[in-house]
């Protein structure tokens, strides 16, 4: 076995563990909370975000990733359909919210990996963190809500996905400046967190969950110096 293959073959083992371990965290929520039906879903989205981050370090190929990603939005399409793993899709609302999450970092994947891996992680963190906690602020917080296209959304909500979108892009932004790469300033990284919340808006049928993530990450890469 070559050096090359072993990494590859140790990066796909690391990132099937941490998603073995995010889907049984959401499993034991569901069990915990069969009330709160949302949460075990959003703890799926939040920590699927990370993995880009993961196969970034452990050095996993296109060939390995665009595949994988491909595979996964298939298996929750089918999941959608079937509900073979109920707690990772959201039963209280008809959404594709997961299956677009899966295309949409597929196409991040085919555009960007690997030569600008942080573009693919703005787009996939915006959309998992920020969307994740705006998902369970939310419905928790007391604040003004309204509706957009038949979903319910809120104050509470709204500002939860502008902050935590804004926390990653400043993040991803350290990221960039340690490894000397290039990232977007400060007015852009507003402007991309302020389009994916309002993006974030119009969410039926979880269409946000495919532009969110590519918008995030298709004007990061434009506005990197």
């Amino acid at each position: 076995m070559t050096p090359a293959l072993l990494e590859q073959l140790t990066g796909i083992a690391v990132v099937l563990l941490w998603l073995a371990v995010v889907v049984g965290t959401a499993l034991a929520v569901r069990h915990r909370f069969p009330n709160q039906r949302e949460w075990s879903r959003k703890v799926v989205h939040i920590g699927t975000g990370p993995v880009v981050l993961l196969a970034w370090g452990l050095g996993i190929a296109r060939w390995v990733a665009l595949p994988a990603a491909i595979a996964v939005t298939l298996a929750t399409a089918l999941n959608h359909r079937f509900r073979v793993l109920p707690a990772v899709e959201d039963v209280d609302r008809h959404s594709y919210g997961t299956v677009a999450y899966g295309a949409s970092i597929a196409i991040l994947l085919a555009l960007f990996w690997p030569e600008q891996p942080l573009a693919v992680a703005a787009g996939v963190l915006v959309m998992a963190i920020g969307d994740g906690l705006a998902g369970l602020v939310g419905p928790q917080l007391r604040s003004p809500r309204w509706r957009v296209l038949g979903q319910g959304k809120s104050l509470a909500g709204t500002l939860a996905m502008g902050g935590g979108a804004l926390v990653v892009l400043v993040l991803l932004q350290l990221i960039a400046q340690s490894q000397g790469m290039a990232a977007p300033g400060w007015p852009q990284l507003i402007a991309i967190a302020l389009l994916a919340t309002a993006l974030e808006q119009g969410s039926s049928f979880g269409i946000d969950n495919l532009t969110v993530p590519l918008s995030a990450g298709l004007l990061w890469q434009h506005w990197a110096h």
